[in-house]
């Protein structure tokens, strides 16, 4: 008798079929002592119950996560699915792209999809930050006489003893681009009222679910002003930056359930966009947060599109001068960035932050009827995760 030969994966498109996240909340605020994982785990209910998916035939579950120390430790997608009392024999698996984890996490799974290797697939993020800091793991570090990741041999040897840091990115590439201070902190403004004005007329309502007693985003401040802002002091000395024109400390999840061709006719899903390209890049690690201008060249290049035919950018606020440096080169039309606000109204729990973009970039276009939508966000390190999807 002849051996049996098994049949290749057959590839397939990457359609999201769902996608939900909490609202946001802020440092010390309603979400904050919420454990990761029930955080995490009330989400990926919200998703299952919402597409009706079997949850037994998930083949993966992908999480991102960037400060996994304490609660978020033990491989955060595998807990947390176990939190919410789903199917054991479902694996997980927990990403770390610093700031573009469960964007990456999106990719992952539309690359197990398309390639045939994978039919359904979570993928999504989860950050506390309330509870477990920015930067834990390496403070934990130091603590311990690791020394600094950025204090090695080889690190030095290529790199120096640079500052390596954020907030001094974030600076360089205000002076690099001749963004002043003035500048930022009208398109803060913008992102506040944007965030508002979205709240105001039911934007987010599709794309929430309420959790642990929160129904909306708490970062939007309606009293913010620009003479508030200017009264701030800059986070270094003689620098631009201040905490108005950075990101929010939040807590949130978020995730989406990508399926398969196949999938979507076994299961009766109902296709709300397709992965339709990705690309990720690596940049300068002492600028760190340029990455989106490269990522974007490129995803756009291999999508066979221009900046003109997206319809709607969700870019991730880390700090204001990283979106307006990103404008500059793009050419971008501003009403489409960032249309409903961003992470400097609506705050960036770093490894949910990928999902959370995704989620509202899915529902916003088909709220608003766009065909293409545009998601790229900075990375420690030095990289960029960027994404075109199609609405069906």
């Amino acid at each position: 008798m002849e051996p049996h030969v098994p049949t290749a994966p057959t590839a397939s498109q990457a359609f999201i079929v769902g996608a939900v996240r909490t609202p946001v909340g802020r440092r010390k605020g309603t979400l904050s002592g919420v454990h990761p994982a029930d955080l995490g785990a009330h989400v990926l209910r919200a998703l299952l119950e919402r597409t009706g998916a079997d949850p037994g035939a998930v083949d993966d579950v992908y999480f991102g996560c960037v400060s996994q120390i304490g609660a978020q430790t033990g491989n955060i997608a595998r807990t947390a699915w176990l939190s919410a009392g789903l199917p054991q024999h479902v694996p997980g698996t927990t990403i770390d792209r610093q700031c573009g984890s469960s964007q990456q996490a999106v990719h992952f799974a539309a690359q197990a999809v398309g390639s045939g290797t994978a039919d359904l697939v979570v993928a999504g993020g989860v950050e506390v930050m309330s509870l477990v800091p920015i930067a834990s793991p390496m403070y934990v570090g130091e603590q311990a006489g690791m020394g600094s990741p950025y204090a090695g041999d080889g690190w030095r040897e290529h790199f120096g003893d640079q500052e390596v840091s954020q907030f001094r990115g974030a600076e360089l590439i205000a002076e690099k681009w001749a963004i002043s201070r003035a500048e930022m902190e009208r398109f803060a403004l913008a992102s506040h009222r944007r965030a508002l004005a979205a709240q105001a007329a039911g934007s987010f309502d599709d794309e929430i679910t309420p959790a642990f007693g929160l129904t909306a985003d708490e970062g939007p401040r309606a009293d913010t002003t620009l003479e508030k802002m200017a009264g701030l002091k800059p986070l270094t000395e003689d620098g631009r930056l201040t905490a108005a024109v950075s990101s929010q400390i939040s807590d949130g999840a978020a995730a989406l359930l990508i399926a398969s061709e196949e999938a979507v006719r076994r299961h009766a899903l109902t296709p709300l966009a397709r992965v339709h390209t990705m690309a990720v890049v690596g940049s300068d690690p002492i600028h760190m947060l340029t990455g989106p201008i490269p990522a974007t060249e490129k995803v756009l290049h291999r999508a066979g599109l221009s900046i003109d035919h997206i319809d709607l950018v969700e870019i991730n606020e880390a700090f204001a001068s990283v979106v307006l440096a990103w404008q500059k080169e793009t050419g971008a039309a501003e009403e489409r960035i960032n249309a409903f606000g961003g992470a400097i109204a609506l705050g960036h729990p770093l490894g949910a932050t990928g999902a959370r973009l995704m989620t509202t970039l899915v529902h916003q276009l088909r709220r608003t009827g766009g065909r293409y939508g545009l998601q790229t966000m900075c990375e420690g390190g030095g990289m960029a995760n960027a994404t075109v999807l199609e609405r069906l």
